[in-house]
């Protein structure tokens, strides 16, 4: 793979190339992917979706929404950084080709802040209700309406996959979806692949799928454009990952690792004096004891502290990015960049305590049962509904269902993958109290 093509600003549907020479600076062309996903009604709705405590109420708790902020902050960062060491090594690449080092910057900030964007209500849990839905639900009744791959599809839901659905689905009046440059979409993708086989190597974009077989042309597109290497065989569709994809999966692990951990200190689910230690150690090279002693509340001492975890692992995961620059260019780099971390002993007792403490507390357990409960019957009504449109057997109610449905859900009766998928897209996008609201309609509890 060669930066010339990864960096490509090629949007879907373009008729020309778009040169990086020829850009408007004042409005360079992966800021504008930043600026759609900003805008976007699904971007706006993370706001109201689970991050680690579902449905929480207390202000200093995160929520989707800001910890996607704070990830493209932090990939901003990382992009700038590594940007300006490959201008150094590649140095055709600005005085032949006209890139910056603030494109680095923007596309890894672009990427990083849709990197949740289609995450379902009530965290990763959201994503498991819908999969067993149709795995040990009464989804399994499509199996044998549907190919095993469109099957695996809704069967492991995958939030990535959904990601990329909603920044390039075309609908009417929004052909393309978002219209993101192909090397936004290529640095968001972190498993360039499709759902089935899963996990057949142990390499990192292996892991997970990234795209469902509604997209899979749309991605190959893609793909060719960057010049993404191909490993798949036998007709699967399987590519290299896009470098910059590891600076935006760099991003969210180095996030999720201490703010995550933040949340539960503040939730009082993690001692303050047993976390802050854990804290010391991860950046005990680059602590200033006169000034950490001056602080004087736990949330400035965090916030300290956080500072410097941030900026020490963000400057790690540059050296690590470009020690390896060329096995990752070459496909052959099969691990996070974080997995090289030199801190990986105390990233690893940081996250062992968030586990226990905050991920397994009572309090998110309770609540991300609700969440099952929720997505299912919904699910269930829904996908009724549906069917009974296929076979021509409306009741009255499924005909409320279907105008409830129609403006957003694909009512195809030929194509019942696409009616499915489209109901699991439907309820995917509501926020955690939309949800909530939608259920206890349905139930008969709300008026």
């Amino acid at each position: 793979m060669i930066w010339e093509q990864l960096l490509s600003l090629k949007r879907f549907g373009d008729t020309h190339k778009r040169l990086r020479k020829e850009q408007d600076e004042t409005r360079l062309g992966f800021e504008v992917d930043y600026d759609r996903i900003i805008f976007s009604s699904e971007f706006r709705s993370l706001q109201d979706k689970t991050q680690v405590v579902p449905l929480s109420k207390t202000d200093f708790v995160h929520t989707r929404l800001t910890h996607s902020l704070e990830v493209s902050v932090v990939g901003r960062s990382i992009g700038r950084k590594v940007g300006q060491k490959l201008l150094e090594k590649h140095p055709h690449l600005r005085d032949v080709h006209g890139y910056q080092i603030n494109d680095f910057g923007a596309i890894v900030a672009a990427a990083a802040l849709a990197h949740d964007i289609g995450n379902p209500p009530f965290g990763h849990s959201g994503e498991k209700a819908i999969g067993e839905f149709f795995k040990t639900g009464e989804g399994r009744y499509f199996e044998d309406h549907l190919t095993k791959k469109q099957y695996e599809d809704l069967c492991s839901f995958e939030g990535n996959a959904n990601g990329f659905k909603i920044l390039t689905e075309s609908r009417q009046g929004r052909i393309g979806g978002l219209r993101l440059s192909y090397a936004t979409l290529g640095a968001f993708t972190k498993y360039p692949k499709e759902s089935l086989p899963k996990k057949p190597s142990k390499h990192i974009a292996d892991k997970k799928y990234g795209f469902f077989q509604s997209e899979k042309d749309l991605f190959e597109d893609v793909a060719r454009e960057l010049g993404l290497e191909k490993r798949g065989a036998d007709g699967d569709v399987r590519y290299c990952r896009h470098p910059l994809a590891y600076l935006v999966e760099a991003a969210d692990d180095i996030c999720y690792t201490i703010i995550d951990f933040e949340d539960g200190i503040n939730l009082g689910l993690i001692q303050e004096e047993f976390a802050l230690e854990y804290l010391i150690n991860l950046v005990r090279d680059s602590i200033q004891t006169k000034t950490y002693n001056a602080l004087r509340s736990t949330q400035d001492r965090l916030s300290y502290l956080r500072a410097l975890a941030i900026n020490t692992l963000i400057n790690e995961v540059v050296e690590v990015f470009m020690a390896h620059e060329n096995s990752i260019l070459s496909g052959e780099f099969s691990k996070a960049l974080m997995d090289y971390s030199k801190y990986e002993a105390q990233i690893n007792d940081i996250i062992t305590l968030s586990i226990k403490n905050v991920y397994q507390s009572s309090e998110v357990i309770d609540k991300e049962i609700i969440g099952y409960k929720v997505i299912n019957e919904l699910l269930g009504i829904f996908t009724t509904s549906v069917i009974n449109n296929i076979k021509g057997e409306l009741s009255n109610f499924d005909k409320l269902i279907l105008k409830l449905l129609e403006p957003q859900v694909d009512l195809d009766t030929d194509h019942i993958y696409n009616s499915l998928l489209s109901v699991c897209f439907y309820v995917s996008k509501m926020s955690d109290s939309n949800a909530m609201l939608s259920y206890q309609k349905l139930k008969g509890n709300h008026l």
